[in-house]
C-alpha cells in the first residue's frame, strides 16, 4: 500500500474554485494524498470558521481536506504551518498571472526559498461571490 502524502494549499480566492478541485484530484491520482488548506484570512475565530467552511465544502465531493486560515500575508500563513516533518509539497493556487498579486510578488518561488519544498503552482479562475 503507498504512503499517503501530506500536501499544504494555499488559496483565497479559488479556493473553491472548479479548477482547484481538479488540480487536486489528479494530484490523488498519482498516489493517496490528504490536504491542508490553508486560507490566509487572519487569525480570528471567523476566519478559522470560513476556512473550515471551504474546506468542508471541497470534502464534499469526496477530497480529503481540512481547513484553517492564516495570516493575511500569505508567505507568512504558508511558513507559520509548514512542517517539513508533517508535509511532502505544497500547492500554490491562484488567480491568472495577469491578474494574480501572488504571482506579481513571485509567491511561489519565494515560497520555495523560504521552505526548501516542492511547490506545485496551479491557476484557476476565480470563485463566484456567490458560491463562496
Amino acid at each position: 500500500m503507498a504512503r499517503k502524502s501530506n500536501i499544504l494549499v494555499l488559496a483565497n480566492r479559488t479556493a473553491l474554485s472548479a479548477g482547484l478541485e481538479s488540480a487536486l484530484r489528479a494530484r490523488t491520482e498519482s498516489g493517496p494524498a490528504c490536504f491542508t488548506l490553508v486560507v490566509p484570512l487572519g487569525r480570528g475565530s471567523a476566519a478559522q470558521e470560513k476556512a473550515r467552511t471551504v474546506a468542508a465544502q471541497l470534502a464534499e465531493t469526496g477530497i480529503e481536506i481540512r481547513g484553517v486560515s492564516g495570516d493575511t500575508d500569505p508567505l507568512t500563513a504558508v511558513l507559520e504551518a509548514w512542517n517539513p516533518a508533517e508535509y511532502d509539497e505544497i500547492i500554490v493556487s491562484t488567480l491568472p498571472a495577469w491578474k494574480s498579486r501572488w504571482m506579481k510578488t513571485g509567491l511561489p518561488q519565494r515560497i520555495e526559498r523560504h521552505t526548501g519544498a516542492l511547490v506545485r503552482h496551479f491557476e484557476a479562475r476565480e470563485t463566484p461571490a456567490a458560491a463562496a
